[in-house]
């Protein structure tokens, strides 16, 4: 009975750690995209690094990424940078398994 106790603690860690671990690289990802939305922009320094912390911001809306992606294609449009939808989450996808692969070996 104790081991099985056991294993379903273990899973449960498990499960809080990858919540944890998908957490940290989903707003890591967001300030990447952020910066990389930034420079299309044509933003530079503290204005890119402000920009980027309104990305993370934004993500807090709603569950999901569709409220980034919303963000950075309504501020794209307004300024006239060509990007398509898909074109932004393909980025995303890139970045999200780089920051993904950054806090697996962070550790």
């Amino acid at each position: 009975m104790t081991s099985m106790k056991d294993r379903q603690e273990g899973f449960e860690r498990k499960f809080a750690l990858d919540e944890e671990q998908k957490f940290r690289a989903t707003a890591r990802r967001n300030k990447a995209l952020g910066l990389w939305a930034a420079e299309k922009l044509g933003k530079t320094g503290e204005d890119a690094e402000a920009y980027a912390k309104e990305v993370v911001v934004s993500d807090l809306q709603e569950a999901g990424d569709h409220d980034v992606l919303r963000k950075i294609l309504a501020d794209f449009q307004a300024a006239g940078v060509q990007q398509s939808e898909h074109q932004i989450r393909r980025t995303m996808d890139e970045l999200m398994v780089e920051a993904m692969q950054y806090v697996k070996d962070a550790g």
